[in-house]
């Protein structure tokens, strides 16, 4: 039939029918048969949505910085939104029949730029840079608490702050001072780890030094103790000479002594003995040379008499005129002798 359509509508969509100015139907995710020609259909979309944004702002030291970021939102109450934008779809149910769907993201993005700008007036460039999350705490915040946004019926679910940066003068000259800075702190760790590596040298030498000190202390006090100990040593062997020729004095002492008393002894021994010889030579310078003779051969052998005649033979050999002698005598004695 003419004027009759349908829809479908999606599950992140709120549709609302309305006819003769009263509402007939409404829900998401509906789908039905109407009159196109006697029925206004109001769709809303509730399911999330995310508006990009990015603007320039000036800080408080006028330094221009560009803040990029997104905001994600959903309609919370569509029936209030579409009492206050125009969300009606057009008779054919494909477009709407107004711009205001696409103004509502640009209401909180500009809602956001109001609040991004005040923010960073109390802000420096560097503070700015280097505080996004407090920018960012802060534009949540505000959408959060604004009454326009909640008047609309819209949820705001999340605010990121996706990067703030300067301009590329500014960006050059903070990273050239950032770089400076590095290269400052560089340059301190540089000498930080010379000066400790100059001071763990001069320790290292100190301890050597120190050891050698130590060292030559315990050489000197083992030299010390060395030459104690043969001192004590030549004392002792000092002692021991001395003592030693102490004793070879008393020894040579006692010696001469006993010498002494021993030539003594001799001495009167043999003047006993010449007392005794000369006692006995004035008794036999009395006594007959025969009788002295024959008591001299007393206990002599047959051989030795026949000897001592022979001799006195001998003596008186001139008175003697001849003298025979047997060869049997001559065999009896020396055989006499051999045995």
């Amino acid at each position: 039939m003419l004027g009759i359509r349908f829809i479908k509508v999606e599950p992140t969509s709120f549709v609302m029918q309305f006819k003769r100015g009263n509402i007939v139907r409404e829900g998401a995710g509906l789908s039905f048969m109407y009159f196109a020609p006697a029925t206004s259909l109001v769709m809303v979309p509730i399911g999330s949505v995310d508006a990009p944004f990015i603007f320039e702002e000036v800080t408080a030291d006028f330094q221009q910085v560009t803040v990029q970021g997104q905001i994600t939102y959903r309609v919370a109450n569509p029936k209030k939104l579409a009492q206050l934008m125009n969300f009606t779809l057009s008779p054919g149910g494909q477009d709407y029949t107004s711009d205001d769907p696409q103004k509502l993201p640009l209401r909180l993005i500009n809602h956001a730029h109001v609040l991004t700008r005040a923010t960073l007036k109390s802000l420096s460039l560097r503070e700015a840079l280097g505080r996004s999350d407090s920018l960012e705490t802060a534009l949540r915040e505000g959408l959060a608490k604004a009454e326009s946004i909640a008047s609309l019926g819209v949820e705001i679910l999340d605010l990121s702050i996706l990067a703030i940066r300067p301009t590329p003068e500014t960006a050059r000259a903070l990273e050239a001072e950032a770089r400076e800075q590095i290269l400052r702190q560089a340059d301190d760790a540089i000498y930080a780890r010379r000066n400790a590596a100059v001071e763990k040298e001069r320790e290292i030498k100190e301890n050597e030094l120190n050891t050698e000190i130590a060292v030559e202390n315990k050489k000197r006090q083992i030299r010390e103790t060395q030459m104690e100990a043969e001192k004590s040593v030549q004392q002792k062997k000092h002692e021991l000479q001395e003592n030693e020729m102490a004793s070879k004095i008393s020894l040579e002492e006692k010696n001469k002594s006993l010498v002494a008393l021993s030539t003594a002894n001799a001495r009167e021994e043999s003047d006993a003995k010449a007392y005794a010889i000369s006692t006995a030579m004035k008794a036999l310078a009395q006594t007959d040379p025969k009788i002295i003779q024959a008591l001299a051969g007393m206990g002599m052998d047959p051989g030795q008499l026949v000897a001592r005649a022979f001799m006195e033979l001998a003596e008186g050999a001139e008175k003697i005129g001849q003298l025979n002698i047997s060869p049997d005598l001559l065999r009896e004695l020396l055989s006499h002798n051999r045995k």
